[in-house]
């Protein structure tokens, strides 16, 4: 294997010995292709990118999952929320994910030269497993919302791994920082290292992780992408301790587990206006 030197204040001189990393995201996730590709080539030979684009059918497929959870009146809710968002507040996180994705770039620097890279509309098609095949990678790091066939997640060596915005088993799925925040539950808003099988975020867990948030200063979105980002030294660790078998998953038995979907307008008004609350 040859390994591929990174600019930047992490540089080091790479051997033969080197973990083998592929990252999955999504098309136009600015902190994982500026951010999470350095990272991981600060401790790892990132041998491979699968990048999701948009697709309708995707689209689609989540909007009838979603409706068939929580019921068209509570759907309704969901989409009221989504258009508040970009009305209310997707212009300032916008502009906060930029100036944040620039400082961290300037910390972990810009790989010298691109990993090999996949497109595709469709994450669990043969191209996808072919690539990573190809590729052999230790683990795979999975920054998407799209759930993964098992010959998908099974290919790597150690596993394919998620760094869930939520603290796994009681608040799986994509928005488990958001309904914690809402449930007024503060001891579980934070995010969860855990290897992909197939339930959802029902696997292996290897580390929890937070951070001193402001919920009333901060969106939810903030706050998902913050328990991640402010601890990528600790999930280095963990990482590394998972490839040379050292790590030991979670003892999570006798605790309660829930799944939970889209944020709602009615949730998020209520969780601003208990945030603003003296305590």
């Amino acid at each position: 294997m040859t390994g591929r030197r990174r600019a930047g204040p992490y540089s080091a001189s790479w051997t033969s010995e080197m973990v083998k990393s592929l990252l999955i995201r999504h098309e136009g996730a600015r902190l994982e292709r500026d951010v999470m590709v350095p990272w991981l080539g600060s401790f790892t030979d990132v041998c491979g990118i699968v990048v999701i684009t948009r697709g309708r059918g995707r689209i689609a497929g989540k909007v009838r999952r979603q409706i068939r959870r929580v019921g068209l009146l509570r759907f309704a809710d969901v989409l009221a929320f989504r258009v508040y968002y970009r009305m209310r507040l997707a212009r300032a996180d916008a502009a906060w994910e930029e100036r944040y994705a620039s400082a961290l770039t300037a910390r972990y620097g810009r790989l010298a030269g691109s990993p090999p890279t996949l497109r595709t509309h469709d994450v669990n098609s043969d191209e996808v497993a072919d690539f990573i095949a190809q590729r052999a990678p230790d683990f795979t790091l999975a920054r998407c919302s799209v759930l993964l066939d098992r010959r998908i997640f099974s290919l790597p060596r150690h596993g394919t791994f998620v760094v869930h915005p939520g603290i796994a088993p009681e608040y799986r799925n994509s928005h488990g920082c958001f309904w914690a925040l809402a449930n007024r539950d503060m001891e579980h808003v934070g995010a969860t290292l855990l290897r992909i099988d197939e339930g959802v975020d029902t696997g292996d867990i290897y580390g929890y992780h937070s951070y001193d948030f402001d919920e009333v200063a901060e969106s939810h979105v903030m706050i998902q992408k913050r328990v991640v980002y402010e601890n990528l030294d600790a999930l280095r660790g963990e990482l590394l301790s998972i490839t040379d078998g050292s790590a030991r998953a979670v003892d999570t038995s006798g605790r309660r587990s829930a799944s939970w979907g889209q944020p709602w307008l009615s949730a998020y008004l209520r969780w601003k206006r208990a945030a603003r609350r003296p305590r």
